[in-house]
């Protein structure tokens, strides 16, 4: 692969497999079996083109090449299951968090943080949830935890997790900031120093000041609903979600309504689109658009929204065990993964249970291939477009 073409990752996270493909003819490169990635905590943009991710089995972070002649750079072990995964803007130190797993409830307390540029690594216990995480770099790295029930922020020195102690023992963050208990979704602007957590309330936007962060003011959502997911645009320095609105019952999943939220962190000014009702999950940035897929009994689509605010919306063919009326759109139905890169206009969607992958290009709503892979990607799987130099590493949070 040379140094200036586009990759596609795509994990089937179910049944153990990881693709390299070539963009847009779809050439499978690279493979790796018995793997199975942590869809929730999911891929991490490092710098050159590589990649973080955690196989949830073995316990590993994964340092991904996919422009190398090895696909594994470096296996690092850590606990899990994981849940958040985020790095310093310099892509060097890392921490993995742990979430639910095949659990209902919330019982891992424990951490791992890395550092990539010695191979050291430390497990500590924090507190048993299911935190999201910031590294934030500007002289001594901080490891930030977003806190639920209680909500909470929580700082940690990255160098002092990193030299604790063999035996997992129990970290008191140096200092801590309140949030409300609803908290879920986090971003950081590697170039203010900002970072920020999403709750009912809007966004809560907070910067380092010495070793510890400051709050500043509160972001509202200027809607009724709320998002649930914070993206960096690092095309232009905003926030992106999607906030969801309607009744709270999943069985209502349908009347869901859901719009498009963009907040400018150089103006200030929030851009609200509609996006249409249904299930519309995570969002990808391409070079000149904002790609989101939206599904609904009546029919699945690709929403691309363009920077005038114009929206093409793209069917898409249905998926066999979609999620149907009467049911939840989470529990033993299909979904669909979408990625999309900065440095060009090509954007992923899959159809999960069917191993296949639309690739568009979002100037024109056409679809130019469907790949089509040896295992179905149940639940949709998960994808990551990237190229070698396309700037997506200025986001370091695990998407």
């Amino acid at each position: 692969m040379n140094a200036t073409s586009s990759a596609l990752l795509v994990s089937d996270h179910v049944d153990g497999s990881v693709y390299v493909l070539t963009v847009p003819d779809g050439t499978v490169t690279g493979r790796l079996t018995g793997r199975h990635l942590s869809e929730h905590a999911g891929f991490l943009a490092l710098p050159g083109g590589r990649v973080a991710c955690v196989d949830d089995r073995r316990g590993e972070l994964l340092v991904l090449d996919p422009f190398g002649d090895e696909l594994v750079e470096l296996a690092v072990p850590v606990a899990v299951p994981a849940e958040h995964l985020a790095c310093d803007p310099t892509g060097r130190r890392l921490a993995v968090t742990t979430g639910l797993g095949e659990n209902t409830e919330p019982w891992s307390d424990l951490m791992t943080v890395v550092d990539l540029a010695t191979g050291e690594a430390a497990r500590v216990r924090t507190r048993v949830g299911e935190p999201g995480v910031t590294v934030l770099g500007d002289g001594d790295p901080l490891v930030t935890l977003r806190h639920r029930e209680p909500g909470a922020l929580a700082i940690h020195r990255f160098a002092d997790l990193l030299a604790a102690p063999p035996g997992c023992p129990v970290v008191t963050p140096h200092a801590l900031l309140p949030l409300p208990d609803d908290g879920h979704g986090d971003a950081q602007d590697p170039e203010s120093g900002q970072v920020f957590a999403a709750t009912s309330e809007g966004v809560h936007s907070f910067r380092r000041k010495e070793d510890t962060l400051v709050a500043e003011s509160l972001i509202p959502w200027e809607s009724p609903a709320r998002g649930w997911y914070l993206r960096l645009d690092t095309r232009q320095r905003a926030l992106w979600t999607t906030l969801r609105g309607g009744a709270p019952d999943a069985l209502r999943w349908p009347d869901w309504t859901n719009q498009a939220w963009r907040h400018d962190l150089e103006t200030g000014h929030t851009l609200l689109t509609e996006l249409g009702p249904g299930l519309v999950f995570r969002l990808a940035l391409a070079r000149n658009h904002t790609a989101f897929t939206r599904i609904h009994p009546d029919g699945d689509e690709l929403v691309l929204l363009d920077a005038d605010d114009t929206l093409r919306r793209v069917p898409l063919p249905a998926m066999d065990k979609a999620p149907r009326r009467g049911g939840t759109p989470w529990e033993g139905v299909e979904r669909r993964a979408v990625a999309a890169t900065p440095g060009s206009g090509w954007v992923a969607v899959t159809r999960g249970g069917h191993g296949g992958v639309h690739l568009v290009d979002a100037e024109t709503g056409h679809e130019a291939t469907r790949l089509r892979l040896s295992t179905p990607l149940h639940h949709g799987g998960h994808v990551m477009l990237l190229s070698r130099n396309d700037g997506a590493d200025g986001d370091p949070v695990g998407r």
